[in-house]
C-alpha cells in the first residue's frame, strides 16, 4: 500500500512538471562593456549578478554599431583554451584567422563555432570591404564549456552560412524560429556540439505566443534583442537588454510578445545540460584547476599556441 501511494505521489509531481511552464529564477539587465580593440558588448554574464550558466561562460551582444568608413573596430589577435567560441553575425561581415592557418569570412546570419580546445590564437577582425564603406554590425559571442575530457582536443571550427539554419514557421502570423544549434520543432542544426544544447533566434509577432518543450534538465536562459513580452509560468515582463533566467522546474516554456508593441520581440533562447564540474578561468582561459590555467598561460608565453601570420 504504502509503495502505491509513493508511485502515485510521484505520478502527480511528473504530472505538475509536465502541465505547468517553467518559472523564472531572476531577470537582469546586460552591463554595457568593451572588448577587443574598442568595440562596444552588451555583456549577459559572467557580472557581479550572474557569474555563468552551466555550460555557459559568456554572452556578449556586440552592437549594433554603426561604423563610419574606416573606423569598424574588432579582436586581434587573442588565445583560447579549453571551451567553444560562437560567434552569430546579424548584421556586417567579419573576417577570422588563426594560429593553424586557417581563415574565413562570416556574412549577416553566418555561424562559427570554434572548438579552441588545446588552445589557439585566433583574430575576429571587420571584412576589408565593410571597413573601407562602413555600415551597421551587430552579433553575438557565446562561450560554451567543454568537458573535462574534451578540454585538450585538437581544435577545429565549424562555418555555418545563413543558408544551412534552418527556419520553421510558428502558427500563422505567429512569427519563426531559426535553429542554431540542436533540435527544435522537428528540424535539427547541421551543427555537432560536445554536449547537448539547443541554441535558437526567435521572432514573434506582437500578440503571439509560443510553447516551448525543453527537457527539465537543461539549464535554460534568454536575451531580449528588440521588442517586449513576457516569459515563464509567471509572465514576468522583460525588454531589449534583459536577460531571463529559467527555472528548472517544467519541460515546458511559455512566451508572449506584448500585443501593444512597435516591434516583434526578438529573443536568443539557449539551453545546454550543465556539467557540474569544478571551473577555473583566468580571462582567454577556462580549465578545471588553477594549475591547468597556469600552464595554459605558460604555454601562451612560450609560444605552444602558435601565432598568426599576417
Amino acid at each position: 500500500m504504502v509503495e502505491k501511494i509513493q508511485q502515485q505521489q510521484q505520478q502527480q509531481d511528473q504530472n505538475r512538471v509536465i502541465n505547468k511552464n517553467r518559472s523564472i529564477n531572476k531577470i537582469v539587465n546586460s552591463l554595457k562593456t568593451t572588448e577587443g580593440d574598442g568595440f562596444i558588448v552588451n555583456r549577459s554574464f559572467p557580472t557581479n549578478s550572474v557569474s555563468y550558466i552551466d555550460p555557459f561562460l559568456l554572452l556578449d551582444e556586440m552592437g549594433p554599431m554603426d561604423f563610419k568608413p574606416g573606423e569598424a573596430k574588432g579582436a586581434p589577435d587573442h588565445p583560447h583554451r579549453g571551451f567553444e567560441t560562437v560567434t552569430y553575425l546579424l548584421e556586417g561581415s567579419f573576417e577570422h584567422k588563426d594560429s593553424s592557418g586557417n581563415s574565413g569570412k562570416l556574412n549577416a546570419g553566418d555561424i562559427q563555432w570554434m572548438t579552441a580546445g588545446s588552445g589557439v590564437v585566433h583574430s575576429e577582425m571587420p571584412e576589408v570591404e565593410f571597413s573601407k564603406k562602413g555600415g551597421r554590425l551587430h552579433g553575438f559571442q557565446l562561450w560554451v564549456n567543454l568537458p573535462q575530457k574534451d578540454k585538450m582536443t585538437n581544435p577545429y571550427y565549424q562555418d555555418i552560412p545563413s543558408s544551412k539554419i534552418p527556419v520553421v514557421k510558428l502558427l500563422e502570423d505567429g512569427g519563426h524560429v531559426k535553429v542554431i544549434a540542436g533540435k527544435a520543432f522537428d528540424v535539427e542544426s547541421v551543427i555537432r556540439t560536445k554536449i547537448p544544447i539547443q541554441y535558437l533566434h526567435f521572432t514573434l509577432n506582437p500578440g503571439s505566443e509560443i510553447k516551448h518543450h525543453l527537457q527539465s534538465n537543461y539549464n535554460a536562459f534568454a536575451y531580449v534583442i528588440s521588442g517586449e513580452g513576457t516569459f515563464g509560468d509567471d509572465e514576468k515582463y522583460a525588454k531589449r537588454g534583459n536577460v531571463i533566467i529559467f527555472n528548472n522546474d517544467s519541460e515546458n516554456i511559455k512566451i508572449k510578445s506584448s500585443k501593444d508593441a512597435d516591434e516583434p520581440l526578438q529573443f536568443l533562447f539557449i539551453a545546454g545540460v550543465p556539467l557540474n564540474e569544478p571551473i577555473a578561468r583566468y580571462g582567454p582561459f577556462v580549465m578545471n584547476t588553477k594549475q591547468e590555467i597556469n600552464q595554459a598561460i605558460e604555454d601562451y608565453r612560450n609560444g605552444k599556441l602558435g601565432a598568426i601570420t599576417h
